[in-house]
């Protein structure tokens, strides 16, 4: 009975192309997508379904579903090939991810902004606004880790601030980081592969300006009416200083030193490096990432306990960002070989929707299939399965089809902000606001709030910038 079973299901998930010795994502079957598509589900329901056991068990749950992936692919495709793959994933591209996060995180994390601030409208919009400057700067997590916390301690006092947070993930998390290589994983990976430094400030400026100008007025009407309809004003828990300054700033320097060092491995030009188990892991990306780990230890050896403790500093939220995105890193290998095989893969109606009659690429289209994966992918990959879509060649996409590259770029970035999947400091925040007291919508409550607020604004910059 059991030896019948098994037979189905390799029938089910091996095609005649499956056992050949590359993985090939042109002859698979959707079905190697379920353990990816139940980690999401997980991710999303769990928390509802069974909070208490999704609290302490979420990293098994995680690393289940990896397995559900990992034993039948190595029993199809063989040890060797499942090696490779799994290999490729964590050192190309998940430990690189993680210890980017992790160091900007520990550095953020170590910088206390000292004093009460009391959030009114202005001050939140304020905060909300050098947020989105300071995201292209230090990439969103640096932003997010930064400001989170004093805007939660400026509005301690309010009895509705959910949408401080929601509006603190559209701005900071997300859309402020669209200008720099810095600012969001996919668009530095667009600069390894040879885009200038500045083109996307260059071209989606008007993008971002326009999204970032909304959200902010909308933002501000928004807290401005919820604060008239609060009752009796609560006693503020944080108390008053004479004004703001900063511990910790040390850290500071640090910050630069993580910007240089990723700067270092996109401009570095060196044939050196080693191969792992098929994986090429070359000198500059491997001095960044121990440089990123020294100036990780050397922030949490000389930040005062006084200062993680004003902070509140913990790494739980990390630590849950880092097991998710593990699960999510290895279960997406199969999902993403599916949409680098075009035209001729599963996924090959999505690859040609966004090509128009003439066989000329469609901005318009990029923008939101590039928009709607990033949203439930990993946005850096699904950036680089359509930078190549679209020919892969820099200087091409740089000038004759700048529009498709500036959509490309703008939907991986843009829609990071549609579901706390979609850009690793949207999680990070929902785990700090809610350590902090603040009843965060859940996974689904959360897309209802960028349904209702974001999609009609990615409607509208469709319609404005992107169409011909």
């Amino acid at each position: 009975m059991l030896r019948p079973a098994i037979a189905a299901v390799l029938a089910l998930l091996c095609p005649a192309a499956a056992f050949a010795a590359d993985f090939d994502g042109s002859g698979i079957s959707t079905a190697w997508g379920l353990p990816f598509v139940g980690l999401l589900l997980s991710i999303a329901l769990m928390p509802l379904v069974v909070p208490r056991f999704w609290h302490h068990h979420y990293g098994k749950v995680s690393a289940a579903w990896s397995l559900l992936l990992i034993v039948p692919f190595a029993v199809v495709y063989g040890p060797s090939v499942a090696g490779e793959q799994i290999t490729h994933a964590l050192l190309a591209e998940y430990i690189p991810f993680i210890v980017l996060l992790a160091a900007l995180f520990a550095v953020s994390g170590g910088i206390h902004i000292r004093g009460n601030l009391h959030g009114s409208a202005g001050l939140n919009t304020g905060i909300l606004a050098i947020g989105a400057v300071l995201a292209s700067l230090m990439g969103t997590t640096g932003a997010s880790m930064l400001l989170i916390r004093p805007l939660i301690r400026a509005n301690d006092h309010r009895q509705r601030k959910v949408h401080v947070v929601v509006f603190f993930i559209f701005i900071v998390s997300n859309i402020g980081g669209s200008l720099t290589p810095l600012g969001d994983p996919p668009l530095f990976l667009g600069f390894l592969k040879g885009v200038d430094f500045f083109w996307t400030a260059r071209n989606i400026l008007p993008e971002t300006l326009f999204l970032v100008g909304v959200l902010l007025a909308l933002f501000y009407l928004v807290d401005r009416w919820l604060l008239a309809r609060e009752d009796a004003p609560r006693i503020d828990p944080t108390p008053d200083t004479r004004g703001i300054g900063f511990d910790g700033a040390a850290n500071f320097w640090l910050l630069g030193a993580i910007l240089f060092f990723v700067l270092l491995s996109g401009l570095w030009k060196t044939p050196l490096g080693i191969d792992v188990n098929g994986t090429r892991v070359g000198l500059p990306g491997l001095v960044r990432d121990l440089a990123l780990i020294a100036i990780t230890l050397v922030s949490l050896r000389t930040t005062a306990p006084k200062v993680h403790a004003a902070n509140q500093f913990a790494w739980e939220p990390m630590i849950e960002v880092a097991k998710l995105f593990a699960g999510i890193f290895l279960t997406i290998v199969p999902v993403i070989a599916m949409l680098k095989a075009g035209n001729d893969g599963p996924f090959g109606l999505i690859v040609a929707g966004v090509t128009r009659p003439d066989g000329q690429p469609d901005p318009a289209m990029y923008f939101w299939a590039t928009g709607i994966l990033s949203s439930f992918l990993d946005n850096a990959p699904t950036y680089l399965v359509f930078f190549n879509t679209a020919g892969g060649d820099p200087q091409a996409l740089m000038t004759t089809y700048a529009a498709t590259l500036a959509a490309i770029s703008a939907g991986a970035v843009f829609m990071g902000a549609n579901t706390y999947i979609g850009n690793a400091p949207n999680l990070m925040v929902k785990a700090i606001a809610e350590s902090r007291g603040v009843a965060m919508p859940s996974f689904f409550g959360y897309m209802l709030w960028s349904g209702a607020i974001l999609l009609p604004l990615f409607i509208l910059t469709t319609f404005i910038f992107f169409r011909p």
